[in-house]
């Protein structure tokens, strides 16, 4: 008996005799109420991940539901088993702490339980990643099936989405143009429905990306999370992963570098969140690939904004939908894409976009001759302040901060922030920088801490964006003039930790730089007494303290990315 048989057989647990492990595995499932004849299937794994903690995958039951039903259609057994779930607002510090966790789960799971292929279900912005991650480096016949965005909710006629929406009622609340008792009407508001936020936030973004890159089926990244069309799609999800058995397509040969240059480009198209930089750039180390931010700019100045969605624009993910999607979007970006890419039904992407389209909605998704921006949302900076870079989200700035000289504000941390950013004595204009600093992946988990609010009393005196600087992220659902990402951070004793309040800083986006205007002895004078934050003592926090690697390479433990070899 071999341990590399298929099915119930594949993978046997080593008792030091395989014809008993065979006899005792059975054994056990049929104790499941499963028949002879069952048995002798090929198996569908089902990485699942509802949790009480995760009100994005609320409908996770009725997914693994119709997967089943799909699986089951094609001839195979559905095994749906649990991996650890991230829920955005309800991790603490920051969900990015755990999406390694939840990558090495992954991995782990489908590794060590007999599948002959995976279908992978997430949605909440870290999940798909993570989920990604983990299949790129077990490279089992592996496809990606999203919970899909959930639906507006209304406030006074207006239109509401979380997160954008929240964002905006919060700053006027903080402004003090909303009241109380109008703020907490709002809450009940902006999340009415189960699914990801309705924006082009991190989660819609990684759904369009597990599109582009090929690992989930075309046309499923933005159907909506109460649509029964979701429903559709995960059925034929369960299909697919069994034709995926014999295809024999891995991850691998779907997640190429090609593949992954497409995948920028729609990230650019979109106006899509930072995140997905980082999240990238992760599951593209995880087979070798790396795209140097150099080519990332190239890719930039070349790919227009095309989707007229929130935060950049005015609509919401079920506009995008309606509109054509992901089919429209991918026929209009056609010049620009690697046509020869395949997707995990072995098809290549240039053979896909020659199917006729239905209709296309043109006031979400522009002509690529007619682009709300002829260069995309986002630009990599370098310079003396972020010498391994920094990732700024031009579609959501004010373009008069483009270019910007001015005195920096510093925030040592987030206690600090908390602390001191509404202290009415607080020494900061309108056109001053605020620095943030120990947020990045080692100081703190790297949270979306990017997003800092404007001081209330600049908010209450009209100011609505400011040029903000930090080594943390902002959530995808965010908007404003912010340069995030700083690498190498500050904990580990990169220039941003050398900033001192009154610092002069210059930004230009035409030259994509950002600089610290300090002489380089005096910041070195600054840095040679910085020590990095103590390792914590044990768990998995040690762990992602002594391996996490910065931003530029996807804030990955250095132990699981694969050395560049294509």
């Amino acid at each position: 008996m071999s341990d590399n048989d298929h099915g119930l057989d594949k993978g046997l647990t080593n008792y030091g005799d395989f014809d008993f492990a065979r006899f005792l595995r059975r054994s056990f499932a049929r104790s499941m109420g499963i028949s002879r004849e069952m048995l002798d299937k090929p198996i569908i794994g089902i990485a699942m991940t509802p949790s009480g903690f995760n009100n994005c995958h609320r409908y996770m039951p009725d997914l693994v539901e119709a997967v089943s039903r799909g699986v089951l259609a094609a001839g195979a057994l559905p095994r749906p088993f649990p991996t650890v779930s991230l829920g955005e607002v309800f991790l603490n510090p920051t969900s990015m702490m755990y999406r390694n966790l939840m990558a090495m789960d992954t991995e782990e799971m489908i590794g060590a339980q007999p599948m002959d292929a995976v279908v992978l279900i997430g949605g909440c912005d870290k999940t798909v990643p993570a989920q990604l991650m983990g299949a790129a480096s077990a490279n089992l016949p592996a496809i990606q099936l999203v919970t899909g965005p959930m639906s507006t909710g209304r406030h006074k006629g207006q239109r509401l989405g979380a997160c954008t929406d929240c964002r905006g009622f919060w700053a006027q609340y903080r402004a003090g143009t909303v009241n109380s008792d109008e703020i907490k009407t709002v809450e009940g508001r902006l999340s009415v429905t189960a699914g990801t936020c309705a924006v082009m936030g991190t989660a819609s973004t990684m759904a369009c990306i597990a599109e582009t890159l090929g690992m989930s089926l075309p046309g499923t990244a933005s159907i909506p999370a109460v649509h029964a069309d979701r429903l559709v799609a995960a059925e034929e999800t369960g299909k697919a992963a069994v034709r995926l058995i014999d295809r024999r397509l891995s991850p691998r040969d779907v997640i190429t570098h090609k593949s992954v240059e497409n995948a920028l480009r729609v990230l650019l198209a979109v106006g899509g969140s930072t995140n997905a930089v980082v999240h990238l750039a992760a599951i593209a180390g995880r087979v070798g690939i790396k795209i140097p931010y150099s080519r990332f700019n190239e890719l930039s100045d070349q790919t227009p904004v095309l989707v007229d969605l929130k935060p950049v624009g005015d609509g919401y993910m079920e506009d995008f939908h309606a509109a054509g999607g992901m089919a429209a979007l991918l026929r209009e970006l056609r010049p620009l894409l690697h046509l020869d890419t395949i997707d995990i039904e072995g098809r290549r992407l240039g053979d896909r976009l020659l199917e006729p389209m239905d209709w296309v909605d043109r006031s979400i998704i522009r002509p690529f001759d007619d682009p709300i921006s002829k260069v995309g949302g986002l630009v990599a900076l370098t310079g003396n302040l972020a010498p391994d870079g920094a990732i700024f989200k031009r579609a959501a700035a004010t373009p008069a901060l483009f270019e910007s000289e001015g005195r920096a504000v510093v925030f040592t941390g987030l206690e600090d922030l908390s602390k001191r950013i509404d202290d009415p004595d607080l020494d900061v204009k309108p056109d001053d920088i605020l620095i943030l600093q120990n947020a990045g992946p080692h100081a703190a988990g790297m949270p979306e801490a990017g997003y800092l609010p404007i001081p209330r009393k600049l908010a209450r005196a009209g100011v609505k964006d400011m040029l903000r600087i930090s080594d943390a992220r902002m959530s995808g659902t965010a908007f404003g003039s912010i340069v995030l990402h700083v690498a190498p951070e500050a904990a580990i004793g990169g220039p941003l930790a050398a900033v001192r309040s009154g610092d002069r800083i210059r930004l230009s986006i035409a030259n994509k730089t950002i600089d610290l205007l300090v002489e380089d002895a005096e910041v070195k004078r600054r840095l040679a007494d910085h020590r990095p934050p103590p390792t914590p003592a044990r768990g998995y926090k040690s762990l992602y303290r002594r391996t996490v690697l910065q931003a530029p390479d996807g804030c990955d433990f250095d132990f699981l990315t694969q050395g560049e070899t294509r």
